[in-house]
């Protein structure tokens, strides 16, 4: 027969070291308990063993006071220690009743869960779309939004049952809303398939909804939207879903946020992409030109012998982050402009100017006008 001195360590059983935190030794037992979990290993009295043990360094290593008494005295300082005192699980089923909300995070609910009198059906969850403009991004807006949903029937107030009666009890699952099955070790609590969740049957339906307890609604909703939201993004409007079964909470409504492009500003996160065309002798010479901003306007000095393709960053005139507290930057990035048309003294200049540098260009080509005018001058001949 084992002694408490020797049992094995119980952070060398989770696999973590003495100094692990409370989220590092819950992690642990997670991966222990999904991996030896009797329903993944039927008929493995070692894994079923590996189960067991790991439910008992953890409810001593998760627990401060026993952790405390463990750390400094080991298994003999946990004896007369509160509830099982390290002393371990009787079977499988002591230990869902003692974890049964870890449980039902790994399996989905698989892990029984103390049996309770079911609050009914939550509401059903909503979805809309609001489309905003880059401006409303800088500062935040509130949208309206149009939509159909169900709400409790007034006459009656959401039980299905005809005014002056109420619903019955479920005799399937006794008023529960659930079943539990049972295979082995394991124990599977599903919704029960009668009543669906509610624990209640109504035998005599209101007339006006038929039954469903609900009757169909038009609502508008403003949705406040905070600056700095991103294209995509949707927003969670807690309770604005739909009813559900009577003492049930509300669904929520999540509204999913599309953000117009705009003709001069190019998004990338909280910074904002701009490209200002510059003329060839502003880029040479140099010069002041005004910038757009979403919200007024902003003087850009050009340094002579500007490049094309040059960015210059005007710091803190992007957008705000969605988490507020700062903004993003405002990338101005030069073309230079080719004009289309010369007058023929800018013509004549950039000749001139070709001559000095020693360039090659194309010969000057006479125009229609200057062929007639020759003509008529004896130039042509």
């Amino acid at each position: 027969m084992s002694t408490m001195s020797s049992k094995r360590c119980y952070y060398e059983i989770l696999g973590v070291s003495r100094s692990a935190s409370e989220a590092d030794i819950k992690k642990a037992y997670k991966k222990l308990a999904l991996s030896n979990h009797p329903d993944r290993n039927p008929g493995d009295d070692e894994a079923s063993e590996r189960f067991k043990a790991a439910a008992e360094a953890y409810e001593v290593l998760s627990t401060p006071d026993k952790r405390s008494l463990y750390d400094q005295y080991g298994h003999e300082g946990l004896r007369g220690a509160g509830g099982r005192g390290g002393q371990g699980f009787s079977d499988i089923q002591d230990i869902f009743d003692s974890f049964g909300d870890i449980f039902g995070d790994l399996f989905g609910g698989g892990g029984r869960r103390r049996s309770q009198r079911p609050t009914g059906r939550p509401g059903n969850d909503l979805r809309s779309e609001v489309t905003i403009t880059l401006d409303q991004v800088a500062t935040g807006c509130a949208q309206p939004i149009h939509l159909f949903r169900n709400e409790h029937c007034p006459t009656c107030s959401g039980s299905g049952a005809k005014p002056g009666t109420s619903p019955a009890t479920c005799d399937y699952c006794d008023g529960q809303g659930t079943v539990v099955k049972s295979t082995g070790f394991f124990r599977m609590q599903t919704t029960c398939p009668a009543c669906r969740g509610n624990g209640r049957i109504v035998r005599d339906t209101c007339e006006d909804c038929r039954g469903s307890g609900f009757h169909r609604e038009h609502v508008d909703l403003d949705v406040q939207i905070p600056p700095g939201v991103d294209d995509g993004v949707q927003l969670c409007l807690r309770g604005q879903g739909e009813p559900g079964s009577p003492g049930a909470p509300r669904g929520d409504l999540y509204v999913e946020i599309h953000v117009k492009p705009h003709t001069l500003f190019e998004r990338q996160d909280e910074h904002l992409i701009c490209r200002v065309p510059i003329t060839y002798t502003q880029a040479v010479l140099g010069a002041e030109i005004e910038i757009p901003l979403l919200s007024g306007k902003e003087t850009l000095t050009i340094p002579p012998g500007t490049q094309p393709g040059h960015v210059f960053r005007l710091k803190g005139k992007g957008l705000p982050t969605l988490r507020g507290g700062r903004h993003g930057d405002l990338h101005v990035e030069t073309k230079i402009e080719v004009p289309k048309k010369l007058s023929e003294r800018q013509e004549k200049l950039l000749r001139e100017l070709a001559e000095i540098e020693h360039t090659e260009v194309t010969p000057h080509r006479k125009s229609f006008i200057e062929k007639i005018k020759d003509i008529f001058t004896g130039e042509g001949e």
